[in-house]
């Protein structure tokens, strides 16, 4: 009979196959985006953004309703079918993207792109599912940085791509998703069993009842909020990267995937081997600290740099900051029972989609401010500076916390 370690692994790649397609599926048309937004609705590059921060925010939107939905439909009728289901929804969204000739079947792709994305909390239900409580905080680094291979290869084939025309990326993206779901359909099996299986309510599947029932656990609610500011300050990053870059330097499709490779690849690295170093020495309390300290630095370098060089040498370095969400999550994952990893994470999913729909609309509000014919002065930059305070923030509310609790 096979080890439990051993059978997992298959499940474990799809696993984290999902998530980097995910994170791939988003690169792959970043760097068209802004292209693509003036190709089929006109205007300048500064208007491209503010359309580039509304797309983000109705996907936001509905990653925020439907994702504790999705993850407590896992919770009773398993991770299996409903990862499964968003694939080839997923699959069939990017198709519709691609053939896309107004803003407004944009807007309609976005919205079923942001119900497809609860294949990420589902799949980090079905991590935690497979996972001892020692190793979660680990297992959750593994995620990030699946989602950092995915940020690195998603970009970069993008950029590639693009040469090709606008469309080029959303083809490739449907291949993907379609291609894991035949991989999925073949290796997963379900993890949730009948002494696991919590049946299906409204009263906490939607949003609002998801939210009250996880953050009455004891430590939670400040844990979630924590979670929710830090992930409004990080969202800076694919809000406004192939903007300001091309506004700063004057970066074409290919440079700005380029450069996204290189943060990608330093969240593989830091995700996928470094955090275990840094858990080891620091706790998961140092590691959040070290987290925000790190990230308020990088905030503060990238709003006032204005070599290209030094932003290119910069951007993987950014990355090494990304070890705060892999620890907030371990410890989030620790604090609910076995039948509620679903709901958590459809609450952690919906949390960060509420920063999604924040942060693109305002960063990309910023950066309009700060670069239009009629900004006080230019500085491209400014959306950093924002995000830079939003670290101070993160940093009071976690050592607000009791020792105890964060430990």
């Amino acid at each position: 009979m096979a080890s439990p370690r051993r059978s997992h692994r298959l499940p474990l790649a799809f696993i984290l196959i999902t998530v980097m397609i995910d994170s791939m599926g988003i690169g792959l048309i970043m760097p068209v985006m802004p292209d693509l937004i003036r190709e089929v609705d006109g205007g300048s590059l500064a208007e491209a953004a503010v359309w580039g921060g509304i797309l983000s925010t109705i996907f936001a939107v509905m990653q925020f309703l439907f994702a504790p939905i999705l993850g407590s439909l896992s919770d009773q009728f398993g991770r299996r079918p409903i990862l499964l289901i968003s694939l080839v929804v997923m699959a069939l969204d990017y198709l519709v993207m691609a053939v896309a000739g107004t803003i407004w079947l944009l807007v309609l792709g976005r919205m079923v792109g942001g119900i497809t994305a609860a294949t990420q909390s589902i799949a980090n239900a079905y991590m935690a599912d497979i996972s001892t409580a020692e190793e979660k905080s680990a297992r959750f680094g593994l995620v990030g940085a699946a989602f950092g291979i995915g940020f690195v290869l998603g970009p970069l084939i993008g950029g590639l791509l693009a040469e090709f025309g606008t469309r080029a990326p959303f083809y490739a993206a449907a291949a993907l998703a379609a291609g894991n779901a035949i991989f999925g359909f073949l290796v997963l099996p379900e993890t949730v069993t009948d002494a696991t299986r919590r049946r299906f309510t409204w009263a906490r599947a939607n949003p609002l009842g998801a939210f009250a029932a996880v953050t009455a656990l004891p430590g939670l609610r400040r844990l979630v909020a924590l979670f929710f500011i830090y992930q409004v300050a990080f969202w800076v990053y694919p809000a406004i990267w192939a903007y300001f870059t091309r506004a700063r330097f004057g970066w074409d499709a290919t440079m700005v995937g380029l450069s996204l490779a290189s943060f990608g690849i330093a969240i593989a690295l830091v995700q996928g081997g470094l955090i275990r170093v840094i858990l080891r020495y620091l706790g998961d309390r140092g590691t959040v600290i070290f987290g925000l300290t790190y990230n308020f630095f990088a905030f503060l370098a990238l709003a006032f740099v204005t070599s290209s060089t030094l932003a290119l040498i910069l951007a993987p370095l950014t990355a090494f900051g990304a070890v705060v969400t892999p620890a907030l999550q371990g410890i989030a994952s620790r604090t609910v029972p076995a039948d509620a990893q679903g709901e958590l994470q459809g609450v952690m999913t919906s949390t960060m989609a509420l920063s999604m729909i924040l942060s693109p609309l305002i960063m990309t509000s910023v950066f309009w401010q700060f670069t239009s014919e009629s900004a006080p002065f230019f500085l491209p930059g400014a959306p950093f500076l924002v995000s830079m305070v939003l670290m101070v923030v993160c940093a009071a509310v976690y050592l607000a916390r009791p020792r105890q609790q964060a430990a």
